[in-house]
């Protein structure tokens, strides 16, 4: 009887925990916010006409954000379960904010196509509802790049340093996004926070720096620099990355720095502390590069068999690979039209993913790893049932705690993506639109296959019911699935 009061006291109560919530939304409002004065400064600068409607826009959120931010709760603390709320509604409040700039400025977007833009933005989908991305004033341009950037890592790292304000641990956050199995090695959250964003700001610039030395023009340079290391895949024209195509070294490092996002960031910090062999040693890295590196030598292999210049296969299947592996979602080129075995190829590749703690989506690398040390135990076991094993996984035991959850994981995953698939059939969209639109949702990777949806079209002709599951999707797939779906079960919501 006493530890139930004890319990009852430490509860967080229904008023308290709303203030708290609020506080979070509202400071993570305010943040975007002023980022919206990065396009409105640009639209100045180029004489657009919905210069003001930034400017507007802005003011607004601002005074919302820091109205909601000014609750006072009390110096109450969030539960680590209500974590999970306070991430999902965060990502709700912030893509509907953002949705705004769209509706009201160019291009004008209807509610749904907005949403979905800026869900697809924030949460480094890449899905685009645009037609005229060439014919676009730059301060929308700049504004979807923006998006992408911060919601590759840089919206983590923001409302990481919102939490102290809420007194909740800040890595939790992290590792509810992100999966991160890397290891927290820096004493502090905070410390974790500012040296992951060094990093985060130090490759952007450099990709920066490359891009424009190959050719692109400043600003070109700046959006696809935001968008590469954030593996996002927003680009300023139709025809995405392949309007580069024809500069091999911009190819080259757009490829190289797709990979670069989809690492760990710890290992970066790592690196520059002086442990460079970090990267290389770790073993998820490993059989991430191993990976690509297979099936880029098989997709070009190919090619070269089908008539393709061996440079050329090589160049093309190397950066398409990668971006679909990491979930960037670039294209160089329509991969769809290499033949029907390159959607089946491309469609295995929408599920794998980077590494865990990194900026990719997808199921990651670490969950293939250790399913396989589970299948290898089921077939020791059926060899010799009464061997005991101890398994292992950078340096760790694997326990059966983690290997069930990963096994639920993967079934919930694959669950979403074919209850997504048949929802959207259900608007009379053919089995290749309607499966590779789901799992590139659910995977955060961008273009679907097939003619409506692959490298060489876009979402926008879909019905706006099909665009608000995939907006769905799109939110649990960047959030691990589970942090979305718990909230949809009862006991959840019991005391």
């Amino acid at each position: 009887m006493q530890q139930s009061s004890s319990i009852a006291d430490n509860r967080l109560q229904p008023r308290q925990a709303a203030k708290l919530l609020s506080k979070a939304i509202g400071a993570l409002i305010a943040l975007l916010s002023v980022a919206l004065l990065a396009p409105f400064v640009l639209a100045v600068v180029n004489g657009e006409k919905d210069q003001w409607t930034y400017l507007t826009l802005s003011m607004v959120g601002l005074v919302v954000g820091l109205a909601l931010f000014s609750q006072n709760a009390g110096g109450a603390k969030l539960r680590a379960r209500q974590v999970f709320l306070l991430t999902t509604l965060c990502w709700l409040s912030a893509s509907l904010f953002v949705t705004l700039p769209f509706i009201f400025a160019q291009p004008h977007l209807s509610f749904a196509n907005a949403w979905f833009e800026a869900m697809s933005a924030i949460t480094t989908t890449g899905a685009t509802v645009i037609v005229g991305l060439d014919e676009l004033p730059r301060s929308v341009l700049l504004w979807r790049g923006m998006l992408q950037w911060l919601g590759g890592i840089g919206i983590i790292v923001m409302a990481m340093a919102i939490l102290p304000f809420l007194q909740v641990g800040g890595m939790r956050l992290f590792q509810a996004e992100s999966s991160d199995m890397s290891g927290k090695f820096l004493p502090r959250s905070s410390l974790m926070v500012v040296a992951i964003g060094k990093v985060y700001l130090l490759l952007t610039a450099l990709v920066m720096l490359l891009y424009f030395l190959g050719g692109m023009d400043g600003f070109d340079a700046v959006v696809h620099g935001m968008t590469t290391i954030g593996t996002a895949g927003f680009s300023n024209y139709d025809a995405s990355f392949g309007h580069f195509s024809d500069s091999s070294f911009l190819v080259v490092v757009g490829t190289v720095f797709m990979v670069a996002g989809a690492l760990p960031f710890v290992l970066y910090i790592r690196a520059l502390k002086g442990d460079v062999g970090s990267i290389w040693q770790d073993t998820q890295v490993r059989a991430f590069l191993t990976f690509l590196l297979l099936m880029i030598a098989l997709i070009a292999l190919v090619q070269t068999l089908k008539g393709r210049e061996f440079g050329d296969a090589l160049l093309h299947s190397a950066f398409n690979v990668v971006s679909i592996v990491t979930t960037t979602g670039y294209a160089t080129e329509d991969y769809g039209q290499w033949g029907s075995w390159s959607l089946m190829i491309f469609f295995y590749l929408m599920f794998v993913g980077g590494c865990t703690g990194s900026t990719s989506g997808g199921m990651k690398i670490f969950r293939f790893q250790l399913s396989q040390l589970l299948l290898r135990r089921q077939f020791s076991q059926l060899i010799h049932p009464n061997l005991v094993q101890v398994q292992t996984y950078q340096g760790r035991r694997v326990n059966d705690s983690l290997l069930g959850s990963m096994v639920a994981f993967c079934f919930t995953y694959f669950l979403l993506v074919a209850a997504i698939a048949l929802g959207l059939s259900l608007f009379e969209l053919d089995f290749i639109t309607a499966i590779s639109g789901a799992a590139s949702a659910v995977s955060n990777v961008g273009p679907g296959l097939g003619d409506i949806i692959g490298p060489s079209g876009n979402f926008s002709s879909l019905p706006d019911g099909a665009k608000f599951l995939l907006i769905f999707a799109m939110l649990a797939g960047r959030l691990e699935i589970m942090t979305v779906l718990i909230l949809f079960h009862r006991h959840y919501w019991q005391h």
